[in-house]
């Protein structure tokens, strides 16, 4: 694991590496890099990966009948759960329709705790539901800048990730605040959460930490409870090891081993990490996905099969390791 020794200036300079890698990939807001048309990328090429590095292969897809998807989870069974519309629906292992949770308005994502309470992110607030879908609470609003993209709940806490905050919110599992984590910190030498857009994800590691991507630097971060950054790894890059574009990774699951699943939009991808952050193979290269596909929310279930929201084709895409 990479542990954090460097104090705040030097993600300063980071920060304008990847300025200059948004340039040359024409992120930048404005029509021209400037740099000439010699320093250009052909993106077209850039989609393309080695065969060799395709550790996975699609074996199955759930088809979800809703409008727009926008949250998966998978919960102790391995049932699968996805949230859209103004419901949340559930799904066996093999793909049959079992369920449905009303959640009374635009969930935006959702986490399962062992004992199969439902935690369902609204825009700006939580919503608690029991395992037989009856609403038990409603959490207190974060605020009108609140924009609720992912959260996390182990045995004793649940972390809220607000992307219209920039921060994640611990809570206990009543619903009561204890305290925030990922806000720029230099006397913690915490650099802070830098989000662009609307993708913040958290999930609780096999090693008990909490990991976030930080998708504005390009990385995962790991902090304990009471928001202490204890290590994190990635950097920004178009080669395939690396996270693209302006803000990535997206999305993240942990698999059974403790190893991490990643995914990106813009050029979307979706890889394999070790838990110390070496890239070891790609799950679904871009070509599987529609052209500019996003939303590609991950989760993993106990056989460590890849679980993959795909919005655009409206269905859970499983992916398993070839050979399997």
């Amino acid at each position: 694991m990479r542990h954090f020794r460097f104090p705040i200036s030097d993600f300063r300079s980071a920060a304008l590496l990847a300025a200059c890698l948004l340039a040359a990939l024409g992120c930048s807001k404005d029509e021209g890099s400037g740099l000439g048309r010699d320093f250009s990328y052909d993106l077209t090429e850039l989609r393309k990966v080695d065969p060799k590095l395709i550790h996975y292969e699609e074996a199955a897809a759930i088809e979800v009948p809703l409008k727009e998807l926008r949250g998966l989870a998978v919960d102790a069974r391995d049932k699968v759960l996805v949230a859209g519309d103004d419901t949340v629906l559930v799904f066996s292992a093999d793909g049959k329709r079992e369920g449905e949770t009303k959640a009374g308005g635009t969930p935006r994502c959702l986490a399962v705790a062992a004992d199969g309470m439902l935690y369902v992110g609204m825009k700006d607030h939580v919503e608690v539901f029991d395992a037989k879908g009856e609403r038990k609470a409603t959490w207190e609003g974060l605020g009108a800048k609140a924009l609720v993209t992912s959260i996390a709940v182990d045995e004793e806490a649940v972390f809220v990730a607000d992307a219209g905050n920039r921060v994640i919110l611990r809570f206990d599992l009543s619903g009561k605040m204890l305290g925030l984590i990922g806000k720029r910190d230099e006397e913690r030498n915490i650099p802070g959460l830098v989000v662009y857009s609307p993708f913040l994800d958290v999930a609780i590691g096999r090693d008990g930490l909490l990991w976030a991507v930080n998708p504005g630097r390009h990385r995962l971060e790991a902090y304990t409870a009471d928001g202490h950054l204890e290590a994190s790894w990635g950097k920004a890059s178009v080669a395939i090891e690396g996270f693209s574009g302006c803000c990535n990774p997206t999305d993240i699951a942990v698999l059974p081993d403790g190893r991490f699943v990643t995914a990106e939009k813009g050029m979307p991808r979706v890889k394999v990490y070790s838990h110390d952050g070496a890239f070891e193979c790609v799950v679904a290269a871009p070509d599987c996905f529609e052209k500019h596909a996003i939303g590609l929310d991950l989760a993993v279930d106990s056989r460590g099969r890849i679980l993959v929201l795909d919005p655009a084709a409206k269905k859970v895409r499983v992916f398993v390791k070839k050979g399997t």
